[in-house]
């Protein structure tokens, strides 16, 4: 029985603020279970719902020393949907209504993390074979493992794997108060190891130190390696190209079913969608306030509304789309307040054309799926993407740019061989995007027969953990 413990800032059901959580809390359910003992440990935050709060129960607690002092820290456990989990306890650190604040607060409470992680670990009775880090919030675990355990015998066997969900997010701050906070040898803040810039960073640490990096597609390993996506750490990437590989997310087909989904108007699956994802359609338009047409074409966007994500590019082209085609769009998501503000305006100037929810809901998200036709996200960088995933799900079209996950999920639609998924566009240019979402528009209205054998190739397409899962094995095997 190998041991796998995954690490982890934020974890569905407990945490989430984006992705990760999903991988996260979705993961671990899919590993063989009579050959892998999988869990999860992550930060007991008081913003986690009492109800799950009320079923942890209480393990242990020590004194741990961790910038200039001995700090409290708490193990909790909680088992469920079979995966054990176990929470790190420590007021100071995890009673903020949310999971992040202060960008500075943020590094010194995961590096108290990162420590105690490895210090709970003869606390609990489980030595892993792997501890599996994600992010630059458990960046520390392979270089205090490599340091400053170094020495325990309890310690010698543990391998580490660290996975890149998003090589933008790095964790840094100055040496002198990461060193002084971590307790950190000075010869670690070298160039060849935490140093980056004049900085500290933590996951350039997590990928010196560690035994194997992953990243979230197979596209993504290679732009990374290039100083375009690389963000300043493209030769290091590429350094560790031995031991360095993609695996693809993939999302709960439990939870993203349109056959069984509650949050739905009608369920429909790939022999039903023809006639019910239409009911779902006319029932979003009548949600939303939209002209309620199931006729027209009505687009989906689901998404934190950044430049990262392509909003610079709908921004430039939206006002000649609303103006001069017959479409709709349902918007939903929260982010930068510009891009809130554009489509407030464009609701209130193409009344019944397009819907700004300028909030996040769950339920909503679904529906959206659900109902709209195609599903736009012409991202900057995608490392992998997950919304493209659950659109395929619900037989929306992805109309997306040909990078990271994003390339490696949507086959472009091929008229000649009648073959893909979805419709994509290679350039990052704002008219290119228009063209693209203008020929899907077309095909919707005038091949129908084209677009359903389209729509039912998508809904056949099986993008859940299982795959994912299995390479994940193999990788821990061969570490």
């Amino acid at each position: 029985m190998k041991k796998i413990l995954f690490a982890a800032s934020e974890c569905v059901p407990f945490a989430k603020t984006g992705g990760l959580a999903d991988v996260v809390g979705s993961l671990p359910q899919y590993f063989n279970k009579e050959d892998y003992d999988v869990r999860v440990v992550m930060p007991k935050y008081l913003c986690i719902p009492e109800h799950f709060r009320s079923q942890m129960t209480y393990i242990h607690h020590f004194y741990m020393y961790f910038n200039g002092r001995n700090r409290y820290v708490g193990i909790l456990k909680l088992e469920y949907q079979g995966i054990t989990y176990y929470f790190i306890d420590n007021e100071e650190y995890y009673s903020g209504s949310v999971p992040y604040s202060d960008y500075f607060y943020d590094l010194e409470k995961f590096s108290f993390f990162s420590k105690a992680v490895l210090s709970i670990l003869p606390s609990i009775d489980f030595q892993p074979d792997i501890i599996h880090c994600h992010d630059w919030h458990t960046g520390l675990i392979p270089v205090y493992l490599k340091n400053e355990f170094a020495s325990d015998l309890f310690y010698t066997s543990i391998k580490t794997v660290i996975t890149i969900h998003n090589l933008r997010f790095q964790g840094t701050w100055s040496i002198p108060e990461i060193k002084r906070m971590t307790g950190l040898s000075d010869s670690l803040f070298t160039s060849d190891k935490l140093e980056a810039y004049q900085d500290a960073n933590f996951l350039k640490g997590g990928i010196v130190y560690a035994d194997y990096v992953t990243t979230v597609s197979e596209t993504y390993v290679e732009e990374v390696k290039t100083p375009f996506f690389g963000e300043k750490l493209d030769k290091l990437l590429w350094a560790r190209s031995n031991c360095f590989c993609g695996i693809l997310n993939g999302i709960d087909y439990r939870e993203y079913d349109p056959a069984h989904d509650n949050q739905i108007y009608q369920t429909f699956d790939a022999k039903t969608f023809r006639n019910r994802k239409t009911k779902n359609k006319s029932a979003l338009q009548k949600e939303l306030g939209l002209e309620e047409n199931p006729k027209t074409f009505l687009i989906g966007i689901v998404s934190r509304m950044t430049d990262q994500k392509g909003f610079d590019l709908i921004e430039r082209v939206l006002d000649e789309i609303l103006s001069q085609d017959v479409v709709q769009f349902a918007v939903l998501g929260t982010g930068d307040t510009h891009y809130e503000d554009m489509f407030r305006g464009f609701a209130a100037r193409y009344p019944g054309k397009l819907s700004a929810n300028i909030y996040y809901s769950e339920a909503l998200s679904h529906r959206i799926y659900a109902g709209c036709d195609a599903f736009l996200m012409p991202s900057l960088f995608e490392p992998c993407g997950l919304s493209q995933l659950m659109a395929l799900r619900y037989g929306t079209l992805p109309i997306v740019r040909e990078t990271g996950g994003l390339k490696d999920t949507i086959e472009p639609y091929n008229e000649f061989a009648n073959t893909g998924t979805g419709f994509s566009f290679a350039n990052y240019n704002a008219h290119e995007m228009m063209a693209t979402l203008r020929y899907a528009e077309h095909i919707f209205y005038d091949q129908k027969r084209r677009w359903n054998q389209m729509v039912e190739r998508a809904m056949k397409k099986d993008f859940s953990w299982e795959a994912s899962a299995r390479k994940y094995e193999k990788l821990y095997d061969n570490l």
